[in-house]
C-alpha cells in the first residue's frame, strides 16, 4: 500500500450541499432537471438517471451554483437514508439532505462511490441530533478522512467493481421490462377482461357476457372464491433454534430472507444434513417458489425464489405458495403484485402487537376467481419470461455476494488489482 495516501473528501474536489426551492416558488418546480432526495435512493442501484420531481428551467436558473455535473459522488447525510450513495449520469440537483462531492481529475467517481458506500455505519456513528434526525453537516463531511491509491489504481478497482455493478443493473432493467410487460398484460386480461377469445378477439369488447357478483361485474363462467380455491398455503417446518449454524449445506429461509418481492437466498442460516432427514419434502424451497411471511410488521410480503441448486427449506411463519393449477405460478405471482394482495393479507393478520395470519386465513380471503384455462393461458404466455427473472435474480445474488466480498479488499488495499484479474484469468 505504499502508494496509497489520506485524503479528506474537502480535499477530492467541490462539496456541494442541495437546496430545496421554496413553495412561495411554483415555477421553479418543472420537467427539466432531475432533483434528487433520499426518497430517490431507493430506485437506483448504482446510477442516477432519474428522480421523482424535476426542476423547470426557471428552478435550473434560481439554483445554477447547486447543478452537479454528471459523475458526482452523491451521499445522503441525514434520517433514515443515511449513509446512501450514488453517482448520476445526468446533471441534476438535490435537497439540502444531500452532501455531493465533484471530484478534481485526480480522483475516480466510482473509486469514491465504492469507499463511501462500504462508510454507512461509520456515516451514522458520525452523525450528530440523535437517532431520530441523524445529520452529518457539510463541515463535518469535508473533514472525513479516507484512504487512496494512485489514479491507475483506483481505475483499476473501480473497473472491477463496476463490471459486477453494470451487469446486476443491466439484469435488473431486463426483468423490469418483463415484469412491465406481464403486469399490462394482467391488466388487461384480469382487471379490464380483454383477454382474447377463442376467436381471438378482447373479451369485454368485442361484447362477451357479463354477469354481476359481490365484487362487481365478471365475465360469464368466472365465479367469486377464495384464494384457497386458486392456491394452497404451506407453513414452514418448525426448525429448533439451536439447530441453526451459520455454515452448512441445509440454508433455512425466514421471514427476513423475504425482501422486496425476492427471497434471499445467500444470507441464510443452515442446518445439518441429519436434521433435514427426517424433514417433510414439502418443506424444501425451490427455484421459482413464491414464499410469503406470515408474522411481524412485514406480514402479507412476498418473494420469488431465484434460480439456484442450493438445498433450501422453509421456516416456521413463513408460507409456501401451492397452485392448485399446475402451471399458474406467474399468474399467482402478478395477482399479488398487481392487484395489491399483500394489503388484503396485512389487513385480515389478527393482533397488532405482533401481526400473524394463518394459512387458512390466506386460503380464505376473497377474490374473483377466472376461467382456468384463462389463468393457464396467462402463465404459459409468461413463463419463458419468469425463468429469465428467476435467472437474473440468481444472477444478481452471486454477483452482489462477489462484490460485497471484493469491495472491502480492494478498497483498503489488503487485496491486490492484479490478483483479481489473475483470477479471471
Amino acid at each position: 500500500m505504499t502508494n496509497w495516501k489520506e485524503y479528506k473528501l474537502g480535499e477530492l474536489g467541490e462539496v456541494i450541499t442541495g437546496k430545496t426551492p421554496s413553495s412561495k416558488n411554483p415555477e421553479q418546480w418543472g420537467y427539466d432537471m432531475p432533483f434528487v432526495t433520499p426518497t430517490d435512493f431507493d430506485a437506483y442501484n448504482k446510477n442516477i438517471t432519474d428522480s421523482i420531481r424535476y426542476l423547470s428551467k426557471e428552478g435550473v436558473k434560481a439554483f445554477k451554483k447547486k447543478v452537479l455535473p454528471k459523475n458526482s459522488v452523491i451521499v445522503t447525510c441525514i434520517g433514515s437514508q443515511m449513509g446512501k450513495v450514488a453517482i448520476n449520469k445526468k446533471e441534476c440537483v438535490t435537497n439540502q439532505q444531500i452532501n455531493s462531492i465533484v471530484p478534481s481529475q485526480e480522483f475516480n467517481s466510482d473509486f469514491i462511490y465504492y469507499v463511501l458506500s462500504s462508510m454507512q455505519d461509520y456515516l451514522r456513528n458520525l452523525a450528530t441530533g440523535g437517532s431520530t434526525m441523524p445529520i452529518v453537516n457539510k463541515t463535518s463531511f469535508e473533514e472525513i478522512t479516507i484512504s487512496i491509491p494512485d489514479l491507475p489504481t483506483q481505475t483499476a478497482i473501480a473497473e472491477i467493481l463496476s463490471s459486477l455493478d453494470d451487469k446486476i443493473e443491466l439484469n435488473n432493467k431486463i426483468n423490469q421490462e418483463l415484469e412491465n410487460l406481464a403486469q399490462t398484460l394482467f391488466k388487461q386480461w384480469f382487471i379490464d377482461f380483454e383477454f382474447p377469445t377463442e376467436n381471438g378477439e378482447p373479451y369485454k369488447s368485442s361484447g362477451g357476457e357479463m354477469v354481476d357478483s359481490e365484487l362487481g361485474e365478471i365475465p360469464q363462467g368466472w365465479k367469486v372464491g377464495t384464494f384457497g380455491d386458486l392456491c394452497k398455503v404451506v407453513n414452514g417446518y418448525a426448525f429448533k433454534s439451536k439447530d441453526f449454524q451459520e455454515t452448512g449445506n441445509n440454508g433455512i429461509l425466514k421471514i427476513r430472507n423475504v425482501n422486496g418481492s425476492i427471497v434471499d437466498i445467500i444470507n441464510t442460516q443452515f442446518v445439518a444434513s441429519d436434521v433435514v432427514k427426517s424433514v417433510q419434502e414439502k418443506f424444501r424451497v425451490l427455484s421459482g417458489h413464491i414464499l410469503i411471511a406470515m408474522t411481524g410488521a412485514e406480514v402479507g410480503k412476498i418473494g420469488i425464489v431465484p434460480e439456484t441448486n442450493k438445498n433450501l427449506w422453509l421456516n416456521q411463519r413463513v408460507g409456501r405458495f401451492e397452485p392448485v393449477l399446475g402451471n399458474s405460478i406467474v399468474f399467482i405471482f402478478h395477482l399479488f403484485n398487481v392487484l395489491n394482495f399483500t394489503q388484503a393479507v396485512r389487513n385480515s393478520a389478527m393482533g397488532s402487537a405482533q401481526p400473524n395470519i394463518s394459512a387458512s386465513g390466506i386460503e380464505g380471503l376473497h377474490c374473483i376467481i377466472p376461467d382456468k384455462n384463462v389463468i393457464l393461458k396467462y402463465s404459459s404466455i409468461n413463463q419463458d419470461a419468469y425463468i429469465l427473472t428467476l435467472k437474473h435474480l440468481g444472477e444478481n445474488q452471486e454477483l452482489t455476494n462477489l462484490r460485497d466480498t471484493l469491495l472491502p479488499k480492494l478498497i483498503s488495499g489488503e487485496l491486490e488489482v492484479a490478483e483479481v484479474m489473475a483470477e479471471k484469468a
